[in-house]
């Protein structure tokens, strides 16, 4: 990924399945082959329409799906295979080197359990730190967090606070073990427009300043342009494209990230302010796992050859796109 930073967080290969109610049936393929490389210090952002994959990717690297789905493939965390392990081993190695945040704070925050106590555990359980000890690294990672009265809100409930200052202590709960990832589904867009960029903000200074590695699975390329090193577009079940932020913002290389940028320019935004959504397209996004370009059925290229074979990873700068027409593509 161009420098001799460590990867925090190795995929290979990942596919999900969730198995259909009739057993006849072969079930729901839901991520069909993913990798991704995440190092320390950087932010991968995973950015595609809703039933891209991109929420899966990150629930089945936390090891947070159904006991029910199919996962394969290889998840290595500071080079141990996650998949491998057992899940109570799992449980342990996840609670200490991976960091969770989602989109709704409330809901990632116990309500009947002050915030600093819920801060308090996570060091007791992963960092060994209790009592009075506990109590000042918690209101520490709170203020690192910006949140000013730090005491305050230790002994707050979440449901007292406003939806930023949830999130801020969700962030820090998140990074109370000292983990090597952080894993975060859409953090910010259950927030008002100012809330997330400052949130946006607080997730790239603590990647500075932690050396920490940061998955943010956003639908909103804007959003990933602004704060991600490198940016995974999702499509059906697959990357189509991961490349340097910058190069894939200044010239796509695959029609479907380019669909998306014009979406996220601000030209494109409505009178209301409100972002906009993805141009129309012809036809609709189909099942993980069929032949061919998934992207073929909305594709203004398209030609014979899309329908029936998948096309390889294609070297472009700073990094890849799956397309058969890939210069074709650019603006």
């Amino acid at each position: 990924m161009g420098d001799d930073r460590p990867s925090a967080l190795e995929v290979r290969g990942l596919r999900v399945r969730f198995p259909a109610p009739d057993r006849h049936s072969p079930g729901v393929l839901a991520v069909d082959g993913i990798d991704l490389d995440v190092e320390r210090g950087r932010i991968v952002a995973l950015t595609g329409e809703s039933g891209s994959g991109k929420s899966t990717t990150l629930l089945a690297l936390a090891g947070l799906l159904p006991e029910s789905a199919e996962v394969e493939g290889s998840v290595r965390l500071d080079g141990r295979s996650l998949l491998e392990m057992p899940e109570k081993e799992r449980a342990r190695v996840r609670g200490r080197g991976m960091g969770l945040v989602f989109q709704d704070p409330g809901g990632s925050l116990n309500p009947v359990v002050t915030i600093g106590s819920q801060i308090d555990e996570i060091l007791s359980v992963h960092v060994a730190l209790r009592g009075k000890a506990a109590r000042a690294e918690t209101e520490a990672l709170l203020a690192r967090c910006g949140i000013g009265h730090a005491r305050e809100v230790a002994d707050a409930y979440a449901h007292q606070l406003s939806g930023g200052l949830k999130q801020r202590a969700a962030i820090a709960a998140a990074l109370a073990a000292g983990p090597s990832v952080i894993l975060a589904d859409e953090p910010t867009s259950a927030l008002d427009a100012t809330v997330q960029a400052q949130i946006l903000d607080l997730l790239v200074d603590l990647v500075d300043s932690t050396d920490v590695a940061l998955v943010l699975v956003t639908h909103d390329l804007a959003v990933a342009a602004a704060v991600a090193d490198r940016i995974a577009v999702a499509y059906a079940g697959r990357i189509v494209e991961e490349r340097a932020a910058p190069s894939l913002m200044t010239l796509p290389a695959h029609p479907y990230s380019l669909a998306l940028r014009e979406a996220a320019l601000p030209f494109a935004a409505n009178t209301a302010g409100r972002s906009a959504r993805l141009p129309e397209l012809p036809g609709r996004m189909p099942a993980a796992g069929g032949v061919g370009c998934p992207f073929a059925s909305r594709c203004p290229l398209v030609f014979d050859r899309c329908r029936v074979d998948d096309p390889p990873p294609v070297p472009v700068a700073d990094g890849w796109a799956a397309c058969w027409r890939v210069g074709e593509s650019l603006p």
